[in-house]
């Protein structure tokens, strides 16, 4: 009989996969610095609580997407990714643990966020359980989203769109539809970081039958794609802080000139060839740190430098 190693610390952690949090920890983020700037009533308990189930929703995600892209045989040692992306492959663990932390993580998450939901009435939990649903089927069961052409788009929505509507909602207990578009550079900047990884699976994903979109679109369409997309993001990381905040705004374009302009140079550079596989995933998830980052910082400024009443959200 085969003798598994037990997970560890360690190995939690790399399923966990913290490099790729800045997909929930920016527009958890996001969620409540707009709150704020709304005036609406986040309390420091509610936005703790908020935040920490959107980062164990995530980690839930990237757990459960390593134990079926391994018991599925989408992962492989061959496939140009570090040892930490691809866990199951790398160590010898019962894929049932991987499947039980995910859950775990899923379950806390639902545990820490269900008090504060349940004092803003049925909006936030309806939002909260179509997020729950998408985490569980996004690579699980017969049909996984993310063998689907929308996998870019649900990912992009529900971590980019779903978290800050999510978080306004259990807030003020109604859906403020606005934010959604105020989140547009998440959305986009997520669903990049699925298209990097899809992007470089193209013939493997074909291999085994899966309809992702660049899979559909072969490498140069899906290239003009992501780098068409790429340039939208710029543009609205330019844009709607000078459209919410006036000339205030424009310290977002600063931040992104000062921080940002080489990721975003490689980014647009990006082959989406298998062997740069590792380099273009850490700048996708680079970008959405310091871009979104910029948009993030440019808020928190205006919120701190008490200028609320001239970004009118």
């Amino acid at each position: 009989m085969e003798q598994h190693q037990n997970l560890t610390p360690l190995l939690v952690m790399r399923l966990a996969a913290p490099r790729t949090w800045a997909a929930s920890v920016c527009p958890a983020l996001f969620g409540e610095l707009y709150c704020l700037l709304c005036g609406y009533g986040l309390t420091i308990f509610s936005g703790i609580a908020l935040f920490c189930a959107c980062v164990l929703m995530q980690s839930a995600v990237n757990t459960f997407n390593d134990y079926f892209d391994f018991v599925k045989g989408t992962d492989t040692a061959d496939d140009c990714v570090e040892v930490s992306d691809a866990v199951l492959v790398y160590n010898h663990i019962a894929p049932r643990q991987a499947l039980l932390l995910g859950t775990a993580f899923l379950v806390v998450a639902a545990l820490l966020a269900l008090p504060v939901i349940l004092a803003s009435g049925p909006v936030p939990l309806v939002i909260g359980v179509i997020g729950g649903l998408a985490v569980i089927t996004y690579s699980g069961g017969s049909w996984p989203i993310s063998y689907f052409p929308v996998g870019e788009l649900v990912s992009g929505f529900v971590m980019g769109g779903l978290i800050p509507l999510g978080i306004v909602a259990a807030v003020t207990g109604r859906l403020d539809w606005p934010v959604l578009v105020a989140a547009l550079p998440f959305i986009i900047g997520i669903a990049l970081i699925m298209m990097s990884n899809n992007g470089s699976d193209i013939e493997k994903d074909r291999a085994s039958r899966r309809c992702t979109l660049p899979a559909m679109l072969g490498r140069v369409n899906t290239l003009r794609v992501y780098r068409g997309a790429i340039i939208v993001w710029i543009v609205l990381l330019c844009l709607l802080p000078v459209l919410y905040a006036g000339m205030w705004g424009l310290l977002s374009t600063l931040f992104l000139l000062l921080f940002a302009r080489n990721v975003f140079r490689d980014l647009l550079c990006s082959t989406l060839v298998p062997t740069h596989r590792i380099e273009q995933m850490k700048n996708i998830v680079k970008g959405n740190f310091l871009g979104n980052g910029a948009y993030l910082l440019t808020m928190a400024i205006l919120l701190i430098g008490g200028l609320v009443h001239g970004w009118s959200l």
